[in-house]
């Protein structure tokens, strides 16, 4: 009979370390927790600011969720401390996603990335132009007072080409395959699904935030 009950504490105390593996554990007192609520990025990716803690939104302009997020998501990160760095990364995981990428970071050298943002959006969500072309994401600039020979520079500036060919590196890096997600210092990953709503997602990156800043100190 001992050998028996020897023998199942062993097999029970195996299967908790394997359980251990596969699921980060919270430490008592936390709220949310790796693999239920986020997800730990296995192999961290550089930020922008090593300095800083990153929080990274990725997002398509052409993904209505990513539409209906960024009403929340815009009003949250401008009342994150200093000492958190807000960036954002478009996807691109189809052929048809690399114009509205160029358009995020050609409205980025052009200094209109503030006014832009919204509009971009509002010409996939809300009038339905597809911006599948040069000619196309050029008209919507120049439809709102960008001068379009600047506007074909910056839609074609090497520059613009390698943020989108590392915005495509960093996404495939993060393990994202649906958007909006949010990324936190390039070691968590959250996404609706896991945060139970898109309201959740902010609740679990404020949380992963303090949780990065506690671990700096």
């Amino acid at each position: 009979m001992k050998t028996l009950f020897a023998s199942l504490l062993l097999v029970a105390t195996s299967m908790l370390t394997v359980a251990g593996h596969t699921q980060e554990a919270a430490p008592a007192g936390e709220k949310y927790q790796a693999g239920k609520h986020y997800q730990v990025i296995a192999v961290p990716v550089r930020t922008a600011n090593p300095d800083k803690i990153e929080v990274n939104e990725v997002f398509w302009y052409g993904c209505p969720h990513c539409f209906h997020f960024e009403a929340a998501f815009e009003p949250w990160a401008k009342k994150l401390p200093a000492d958190v760095d807000v960036q954002r990364t478009p996807a691109i995981w189809r052929p048809n996603m690399e114009p509205h990428a160029r358009a995020y970071y050609m409205a980025k050298q052009l200094n209109v990335l503030d006014s832009m943002h919204v509009i971009i959006f509002k010409a996939l969500q809300e009038q339905k132009k597809p911006l599948a072309s040069e000619n196309e994401v050029v008209a919507l600039f120049v439809e709102h007072g960008i001068d379009e020979a600047a506007a074909r520079k910056a839609y074609n500036a090497f520059s613009v080409q390698s943020q989108v060919k590392q915005a495509d590196a960093r996404v495939r890096s993060y393990g994202i395959t649906g958007t909006p997600e949010v990324i936190v210092n390039g070691k968590y990953r959250i996404s609706s699904h896991d945060a139970g709503s898109q309201e959740g997602m902010l609740d679990v990156a404020s949380f992963l935030i303090e949780k990065e800043r506690k671990s700096k100190k």
